[in-house]
């Protein structure tokens, strides 16, 4: 590596996002880590990370439907508050308009228990599901993308301002990893063009 002058892109120090409070609400874990749907909008996928920029942190939501792998919706705000997440959500429904009875799973962070964001699933029909405390496995799906992006986006790269990090995140969702970037779980098809093959199950 150091003949061809190549370097390793590394990780950058950890960030907690997840912020968990106490909550009366007893919401069961309903994907079990079984990261299989043999058809869209069965199961999404939400989860938040954090990425610097020179004007601070920027945090990005995404919302991840399992049978394609596809983004469907994301938001980044420059507040951890549950605006983040509504906006990712509200962006998912405009984009899919599932019938009621997808399952929404994310963790436990506070933004996904807040009494808003539970009140908007319930309004449309989803049945919200949550992983274990401090189990990252429970979301191992959404967790794999942001290693996905920052390994390809961020890791190496110049730290620019917030509105250039949210145009390479704008480009890197919606032109290249939901309809050009092959996923082996898809049988090396994209996200937005994959049709689940009997013969080719996940």
């Amino acid at each position: 590596m150091k003949e061809n002058n190549l370097h390793a892109k590394t990780r950058r120090a950890f960030r907690k996002t997840t912020i968990v409070k106490a909550c009366v609400h007893k919401t069961p874990d309903l994907i079990k880590q079984d990261f299989q749907s043999l058809s869209p909008n069965t199961k999404w996928t939400s989860d938040i990370t954090y990425i610097k920029t020179t004007e601070g942190w920027l945090y990005l939501c995404v919302v991840l439907d399992i049978f394609n792998r596809q983004i469907v919706g994301w938001s980044s705000k420059k507040n951890l508050g549950k605006e983040l997440v509504l906006d990712a959500f509200n962006k998912a429904l405009f984009r899919r308009n599932p019938i009621a009875g997808t399952i929404f799973h994310s963790d436990r962070g506070c933004q996904y228990t807040s009494d808003e964001f539970r009140q908007t699933l319930e309004k449309y029909g989803f049945q919200q599901s949550m992983g274990r405390k401090g189990t990252c496995y429970d979301n191992a799906i959404t967790e794999s993308f942001f290693s996905t992006l920052k390994k390809e986006l961020i890791y190496g790269e110049k730290t620019v301002s917030f509105e250039e990090m949210k145009r390479s995140i704008f480009e890197y969702i919606e032109v290249f990893y939901n309809r050009k970037r092959l996923h082996s779980a898809l049988n090396y098809t994209v996200p937005i063009k994959y049709i689940f093959n009997p013969l080719h199950p996940l």
